[in-house]
């Protein structure tokens, strides 16, 4: 990977969007359904794209969501729809088209009062809390590009379990929406912004206080308090800064907020390791401004704009995702005493391998999955997952008393657990961690990824037919090959092969033309990189 010259520095203003031609080219630009580059693609989470690049304008949106209100009438869903919005500068213009849409058809919609922006895990939260007590079964829609750069647009469909809807139901939306692109936008309903606002099917509520007073369901924070600990939180221009504000206040924690802006442009984020503005917490590069101040807090805190992914920085620097979450599951499992005996963890097929072992030594069940948080909406609504992760610092888990919190991703719960396990145990999460690296081993992680064009990508697939020919990789005998994880019957659009001491997994993005490559070792960083050698020309040997 090629670090870029300005990686971890701040923006300059050659490297900002230009919000006012963002917007206006949503409204302008109209796509072409005959290509494919700009048609409605859901991937892992919801369609995501560039109004620039003709694939999240006006007409995609209120595709999405006459397609949207059509599946909720033929799955008999009648109560309203929580409708949240994230930070970035499409999600406004994508708010009001859904907004026109929903209020044409008469369905009821819930928002944050005073134009409010909301985390994702907050609208799974209003869901099931409103199907616990309602017979009017709601939903919900999240506007969201999550981590991705500021010039990115992104809207996901969370059903009625609260959590990101199945492939099933986001192909007939995808399939549906399409067809609307292709018939002139014939059978969409809509009314203007100006007269929806004035109708009765628009319900402005306060989300701020109904999830913040409930956060001692799921988190130990009588303890966090007693602790004293000194923490800080960097909300990243994201929805959640009013949340953590609010944390603070209500229960008079000591969290320092060490950032409250909201810039379209994101100006304040260091740029990745490409060069690019990208909101990912889990980036060395993207926190460098937040490490700096590492020293000043026990704990300090990161969230992407959607706060469903989090950061946990402790004096030693910032943890690895998996060597969080191998944490997380150790404590919760000693610590959730009121938690099923029989439930199981969830991970995804390109989490560390350190979880198998983790789970192993509870004894616990492994479920492991293709890569989205949509394979375990149903495990964490049921009761039968008890905490589901996955590799790129996404993650959920029960409340105490072992019943469903948010079956979203919540980044916000995962940075109050890090304090959490600190208070109780006098220990921060990357203590536990080389704690268990002593007893387990310390595996060497690594993702990349290769564009492929469509020849090649007909070649490399060919190569994953005859991969299972492969019987020796890096020095190490293969023990296990599969395209189909253990634990759902999904292909995971490549393979994942396992050694000895480590593992490799190829997988094909969902929405554009390149393939992710996951590396893992546990015989440290020199066999790791002759893995990624060997098996890098393995693959140009089998496409060129």
């Amino acid at each position: 990977m090629i670090i870029h010259k300005n990686a971890g520095n701040i923006p300059t203003q050659n490297d900002l969007i230009n919000i006012a031609q963002l917007i206006a080219k949503y409204y302008t630009e109209k796509p072409n359904p005959k290509n494919k580059t700009q048609i409605i693609k859901f991937g892992t989470s919801g369609h995501r794209g560039i109004s620039l690049n003709k694939n999240f304008n006006e007409n995609h949106i209120i595709s999405i969501a006459q397609s949207i209100v059509n599946l909720r009438k033929k799955y008999g869903i009648t109560g309203p729809c929580y409708i949240g919005k994230d930070t970035h500068a499409l999600s406004e213009a994508a708010f009001i088209s859904i907004i026109e849409v929903f209020v044409a058809n008469k369905i009821k919609i819930i928002i944050q009062k005073i134009n409010g922006f909301t985390p994702t895990p907050v609208i799974s939260n209003m869901i099931l809390k409103h199907n616990e007590n309602n017979l009017d079964i709601s939903d919900g829609i999240i506007i969201t590009a999550s981590h991705n750069p500021p010039e990115y647009g992104g809207i996901k469909y969370n059903y009625k379990n609260g959590g990101p809807a199945n492939i099933y139901l986001t192909s007939i939306i995808e399939n549906n929406a399409n067809k609307f692109l292709i018939n002139n936008l014939n059978g969409i309903k809509r009314l203007n912004f100006k007269k929806s606002l004035k109708n009765k099917y628009i319900i402005e509520k306060d989300f701020v206080l109904p999830y913040v007073s409930s956060l001692n369901k799921v988190i130990d924070i009588k303890s966090i308090f007693e602790s004293k600990l000194k923490m800080a939180v960097d909300p990243l221009g994201g929805s959640g800064i009013e949340y953590w504000k609010y944390i603070s206040k209500y229960y008079q924690l000591n969290i320092e907020i060490l950032n409250d802006q909201i810039d379209q442009t994101f100006r304040f984020i260091p740029l990745d390791y490409d060069g690019v503005i990208r909101m990912d917490c889990s980036s060395y590069w993207t926190m460098n401004k937040l490490l700096k101040k590492r020293n000043k807090f026990d704990l300090l805190f990161a969230n992407d704009p959607d706060h469903d992914r989090h950061a946990i920085i402790t004096p030693e620097g910032l943890m690895n995702p998996n060597h969080y979450l191998t944490v997380a599951i150790n404590y919760l499992f000693h610590h959730r005493p009121l938690w099923n005996k029989n439930i199981s963890v969830g991970k995804t097929i390109v989490s560390s391998s350190m979880i198998d072992y983790i789970v192993k030594n509870i004894n616990r069940k492994l479920i492991e999955v293709s890569v989205g948080f949509k394979w375990f909406v149903n495990g964490l609504f049921c009761g039968k997952i008890g905490f589901a992760g996955e590799e790129s610092a996404g993650a959920s888990f029960l409340r105490i008393d072992g019943k469903p919190w948010s079956t979203d991703k919540d980044g916000i719960i995962l940075c109050l657990l890090a304090a959490e396990i600190t208070a109780v145990t006098g220990k921060s999460p990357q203590q536990h961690y080389n704690e268990l690296s002593k007893k387990f081993g310390s595996p060497i992680y690594k993702r990349t990824q290769i564009k492929i064009n469509n020849t090649k990508l007909i070649k490399l697939k060919k190569f994953f037919l005859k991969s299972s020919l492969i019987n020796k990789f890096a020095g190490d005998k293969i023990i296990k090959y599969f395209k189909i994880p253990p634990s759902n019957k999904t292909s995971i659009g490549g393979f994942k092969i396992i050694t000895n001491h480590s593992w490799i997994a190829i997988r094909q993005s969902e929405t554009d033309e390149t393939f992710k490559i996951y590396f893992e070792s546990f015989n440290g960083k020199e066999h790791l990189n002759i893995m990624e050698e060997e098996f890098i020309n393995l693959i140009k040997d089998n496409i060129n």
